[in-house]
């Protein structure tokens, strides 16, 4: 019975870690390990043996919680962290890399990254709105950015201590008082409590490598990152697609990243997707697997198209509108918030890039206007 009462059920991204170990398909377990960010419950950890022992892909945040979380599943499903030899990282947000010093430390472990990665404790780098959003206790440790940026735009961002401005003027980004003394302790002792995890090996596109005696293609897959990589099993049919491809909800596409137009990036990304035949299962970094992966790249395309056009509408009643304004007309006001700034400033961007929109800066605020 449908009314004023009823709830909508929730996405599998933002369901809570699964308990169970799952073969996924033939030969690659998947080990969700819990994790509490913005519209998210858990991480896919995907497990695959060999004669040599065990290689991993995306193995959870950084802290103790995980370590232990991901020592458990491990257990369960009869392996060892002992035996890792290799970690994959799809891209460069903490969910993903976080345990890699651990099992760095722990097993020696080949740890590959595609050639982009970098971390907020490489040099240079810079954090991005997705990581200032997130909540202090389930980093528990550093957190990301990007590499020197070039970026073509009115201004570029930039950080000052722990306020940001944005590219697009108004209040600055000010990051909690709590969650700045962490960052402070993170950054005087990462040194001694939190190892960098810096990659031994670096591909590129269409680098070959083996994760349980199957050869995986690297797809370099850039817009949610700059560093995005998915590996595809073309003997198995099997996509491990990270971020870029969800089956309910799409990955955050940031304002403040390290490319001109990240939202084109995005695109391009995408309808690389619908090039590789025979897939059969895709494996994302949270909720479940699905096979038709076309159709789903088809419907993320279709729901930015959609925010574009709204964005259009937009224009017409707000005239020289800033970003805080169209966000308001993109986001509900539950969502209201500097992420969706941040991914509202990436589409206008992308239409300024395109030709169909001008922008100007006032005393405080970069304006846009859409023909």
């Amino acid at each position: 019975m449908s009314g004023a009462h009823e709830h909508k059920p929730v996405r599998e991204e933002r369901q809570p870690a699964r308990d169970e170990i799952e073969e996924v398909v033939p030969g690659i377990l998947r080990l969700q390990l819990p994790i509490s960010f913005p519209g998210l419950g858990h991480v896919n950890c995907y497990a695959m043996e060999d004669k040599r022992g065990v290689a991993l892909v995306d193995p959870g945040l950084p802290g103790p919680k995980t370590s232990r979380m991901l020592a458990q599943r491990l257990k369960q499903a009869g392996l060892s962290i002992d035996r890792v030899h290799t970690v994959v990282i799809t891209h460069s947000h903490p969910d993903h890399f976080g345990q890699v010093p651990h099992l760095k430390r722990k097993a020696q472990a080949e740890i590959i990254t595609h050639r982009h990665f970098r971390t907020l404790l490489d040099p240079a780098a810079e954090w991005d709105d997705e990581v200032l959003t997130t909540t202090l206790e389930d980093a528990e440790a550093a957190v990301t950015a990007g590499p020197d940026q070039d970026i073509d735009r009115p201004l570029n961002p930039r950080q000052r201590g722990f306020w940001r401005e944005t590219p697009w003027g108004g209040k600055p980004y000010e990051i909690p008082r709590t969650r700045r003394l962490a960052y402070r302790f993170q950054q005087f002792a990462a040194g001694r409590f939190m190892a960098t995890p810096s990659p031994t090996r670096r591909i590129s596109d269409a680098d070959r490598i083996m994760l349980g005696d199957k050869e995986w293609i690297a797809v370099h897959s850039p817009g949610h990152t700059r560093d995005h990589l998915c590996l595809w099993d073309a003997d198995g049919g099997t996509m491990i697609s990270g971020d870029h491809v969800l089956p309910t909800i799409t990955p955050h596409i940031s304002g403040l990243g390290e490319t001109k137009d990240p939202l084109a990036d995005f695109f391009n990304s995408l309808d690389r997707m619908t090039t590789f035949n025979g897939v059969k299962t895709v494996l994302p970094a949270h909720g479940l697997d699905f096979s038709d992966l076309s159709g789903r790249v088809t419907a993320i395309k279709r729901h930015h198209e959609e925010r574009l056009d709204t964005l259009r509408e937009a224009s017409g009643e707000l005239g020289m509108g800033t970003v805080e304004e169209y966000m308001k007309r993109l986001f509900v006001q539950k969502s209201w918030s500097s992420m969706a700034e941040s991914e509202t400033f990436a589409h206008l961007e992308h239409l300024r890039f395109l030709g169909e929109a001008e922008a100007h800066r006032d005393d405080e605020f970069l304006r846009y206007e859409l023909s």
